[in-house]
């Protein structure tokens, strides 16, 4: 891979969404309102799961309000999965990098300049936002989480031959010609282990961290990952470490 520095002009920001009306609107506001390093353009995507709840309803309510936006919106017919969600928004992505971005406000927009320091510097291909680095701010919530998160960014590691502090983390910024030319299987929280795994056997592909604030939220405040997803996780880790094909 010879690695020649690319300005982006435009970053496309990928948001799947499901079952996220109460949330989705005060996201949208805060993409809308970040000012991006060199004035890079945003393109938003936003990739509605199948939500059973009214979250299309605010999705294109806030996009006739704000037709000045970038905004595509898609959907599932059907619910696939946060992957899946992904993967539809990776391939409808224009910008020359893509950042994921969940519908929650456990991440803050206002930090993508972070993630795209080390790119428009030249360093970087790839930048993950740690949770688990520096000295922002983070939520204190659940111990046995945390104690996942780190065992599954240890075992990602060994099988990855990298030194990740937060593989699941959900801020990974990529160049996008690289991640749409990766076929990604995995259609619910796997995604993360697997598009790391791939990513780690790239040739030459430079890999950079950086530490981000996190504003986790309760279940009872909505959130949807839990347990089996962590037992999916190793399976991935395993699977896409060993066969990344």
């Amino acid at each position: 891979m010879v690695h020649l520095k690319l300005v982006p002009n435009k970053l496309s920001i990928v948001i799947p969404a499901y079952n996220e009306s109460k949330t989705i609107c005060l996201i949208l506001d805060k993409v809308k309102n970040v000012t991006l390093l060199n004035n890079i353009r945003k393109e938003i995507i936003i990739v509605n799961d199948c939500s059973t709840d009214n979250t299309e309803d605010c999705a294109l309510k806030y996009i006739e309000n704000n037709s000045d936006l970038p905004i595509k919106y898609l959907e599932h017919d059907i619910n696939k999965g946060k992957g899946a969600a992904i993967r539809t928004g990776i391939q409808n992505a224009t910008g020359e990098y893509l950042i994921i971005q969940d519908a929650d406000l456990e991440y803050d927009p206002d930090e993508y300049n972070l993630l795209l320091r080390p790119i428009l510097d030249g360093h970087a291909d790839v930048v993950y936002g740690s949770r688990f680095m520096g000295g922002k701010p983070h939520r204190i919530l659940f111990f046995w989480h945390t104690i996942g998160n780190k065992f599954l960014t240890f075992v990602s590691n060994i099988f990855a031959n990298l030194n990740l502090t937060d593989m699941e983390t959900c801020y990974k910024m990529f160049k996008t010609e690289i991640i749409q030319n990766i076929i990604l299987k995995e259609n619910r929280f796997g995604f993360e282990p697997e598009i790391t795994a791939k990513i780690s056997k790239l040739k030459n592909i430079r890999i950079y961290e950086i530490g981000i604030s996190y504003y986790g939220r309760t279940y009872q405040e909505g959130k949807k990952i839990n347990w089996k997803d962590g037992f999916r996780a190793i399976y991935c880790i395993i699977k896409y470490g060993m066969f990344p094909k």
